[in-house]
């Protein structure tokens, strides 16, 4: 049965302001946290590994870092071609560097806990939203905030062994 389950539990809420870096992956508008981003790029072809998940497009070599590229546009089912909007935020999740695709960077957002609420947890078979950590409302659009780290360690997206670890 493919079964859609959502549970009321509500996310904790953010005590104090925070800023987000907002970006896009086709229609839909999220946020990460301001301090997991360490740069931000144009796109480039990244070099290929053979036999990778669909998902991580290659790797670049970042002044001596090799930093693997994951396509979250790829991750979420919606492939696209790449554009002169097409950019790679580089992350820095907890001494791994790696970057991610999106469609367009938009811009620096700060939230106070009154423009977000809790997410909905949704679960089907092979549906996880466990990394959407809020919704945040800004005038007429609404921002999905997420966890990227537990996003990327998700091991559907066929990462694990992938992505450097810790140093």
């Amino acid at each position: 049965m493919n079964e859609l389950t959502v549970a009321t539990e509500p996310t904790a809420a953010l005590a104090e302001p925070a800023e987000y870096l907002s970006f896009r992956l086709g229609d839909e508008e999220y946020g990460i946290g301001i301090l997991q981003v360490q740069e931000i790029r144009s796109y480039e072809e990244p070099t290929k590994i053979a036999n990778a998940p669909a998902v991580l497009r290659g790797v670049i070599d970042l002044r001596g870092v090799i930093t693997p590229i994951v396509d979250l546009r790829l991750a979420f089912n919606q492939p696209a071609p790449c554009t002169g909007l097409t950019g790679v935020i580089v992350l820095n999740l907890g001494g791994r560097v790696v970057g991610i695709v999106v469609d367009a960077v938009s811009d620096v957002v700060e939230l106070g806990a009154e423009q977000i609420r809790p997410a909905p947890r949704l679960s089907a078979p092979g549906f996880d939203t466990s990394f959407v950590t809020g919704i945040a409302t800004l005038q007429q659009r609404l921002l999905i905030l997420m966890d990227i780290a537990r996003l990327l360690d998700n091991p559907a997206l066929g990462l694990a062994g992938a992505m450097p670890s810790a140093a």
